[in-house]
């Protein structure tokens, strides 16, 4: 859905809602999500990592709780957190409250067409989840692969997911799972 040169995606499973606005510094991939009630975000708040970018985030309204190697961090209004790159974590809804905040990757790498990819296979292709939002392990290495680089499962070594997903990829591919949007050639790191 696109409002006012905006891209508002819904991610039921997760009750989290994504705001893409026109990019405007080629340094920085910039979105912001609204977390309803028990929303959660990183996949029903598993824990993961980025390992070429480093994550922010910054509390427009409600409460917002980063869960970060393990700690939980609450930020109100106004107030922000930084992953660096590598470091596992999650986040969620922190009060009864919808929460907003803006979510920034430094550098930017895909994170754009990865998230917006994302949330577009959970607006279209629900089947391809659990009732609970979880996405199949075939949509899991597809996408992971696609993408590879930009977002990893914690707490398994990235070698072995770069491998898995390697093999798997191919078969999500025949068994007719497919992305919304395709990475950019270029960057396949």
């Amino acid at each position: 859905m696109t409002l006012h040169d905006r891209i508002v995606l819904r991610n039921a499973f997760n009750n989290e809602t994504f705001i893409f606005a026109p990019a405007t510094d080629p340094e920085v991939a910039r979105f912001d999500v609204i977390l309803g009630a028990g929303g959660s975000g990183g996949g029903n708040a598993l824990v993961h990592i980025h390992p070429g970018a480093s994550e922010t985030f910054t509390v427009k309204s409600g409460r917002l709780a980063v869960v970060m190697r393990g700690i939980e961090h609450i930020l109100e209004v106004g107030q922000s957190i930084t992953i660096p790159a590598g470091t596992p974590h999650y986040f969620k809804n922190a009060g009864a409250d919808p929460t907003e905040a803006s979510v920034e990757f430094h550098p930017p790498q895909q994170h754009l067409r990865f998230f917006k990819n994302f949330t577009m296979l959970a607006e279209k292709r629900t089947e391809w989840f659990s009732t609970k939002g979880d996405p199949h392990l075939l949509l899991i290495a597809l996408v992971l692969h696609a993408y590879r680089g930009h977002l990893y499962l914690a707490g398994i070594p990235i070698f072995v997911q770069k491998m898995l997903f390697g093999a798997l990829a191919p078969i999500a591919r025949y068994r007719g799972y497919r992305l919304e949007i395709e990475p950019i050639a270029k960057e396949t790191a």
